[in-house]
């Protein structure tokens, strides 16, 4: 008999862009908001720049997408710490494709992850490539998205 196990994640947004008018029109405002979590660092968002933000700032197409890319290494990682596959070094150039609505609306309609691992010398890069095909299985957000996620793994021997 399987249990399954519930975890709730609890954060906390405000909107920080108030420039005197409040939402009197669409420019009145600035898209700047914070996002908080009891004992972490506080995370500056906004919009796209596409949608008056800032730049400078996360936004939520930039969180999606870190989200499917850092899920995925985690469990990648572990895998391979489970297998015996040494990984030295791991990042991922992830591209994330958003399509609009006529209405303004929109959607992902999909999300590449390009990881590079890079084994201890003499490691299974065979093994280490077929594991990337666990992790996606296993990756939490990217089984909660509605969009495909694809792999495009690299596997690097050091030396």
């Amino acid at each position: 008999m399987s249990h399954d196990k519930q975890h709730t994640y609890a954060i906390r947004t405000e909107w920080t862009g108030n420039l005197g008018e409040g939402t009197t029109n669409y420019r009145a405002y600035a898209r700047d908001h914070v996002i908080t979590a009891a004992g972490r660092p506080d995370l500056p968002g906004s919009s796209d720049p596409a949608f008056r933000g800032d730049g400078s700032r996360w936004n939520p197409e930039d969180l999606l997408l870190a989200s499917l890319s850092s899920c995925h290494m985690l469990w990648y990682l572990h895998l391979c710490a489970q297998a015996g596959i040494s990984v030295l070094a791991y990042h991922d150039a992830a591209v994330g494709t958003m399509v609009e609505d006529a209405d303004g609306g929109g959607r992902f309609t999909q999300a590449v992850l390009r990881p590079v691992a890079t084994l201890a010398a003499g490691g299974d890069a065979a093994k280490a490539a077929v594991l990337h095909e666990n992790a996606h299985r296993l990756c939490f957000i990217a089984n909660s998205v509605n969009f495909p996620v694809s792999i495009e793994p690299t596997v690097v021997l050091a030396g």
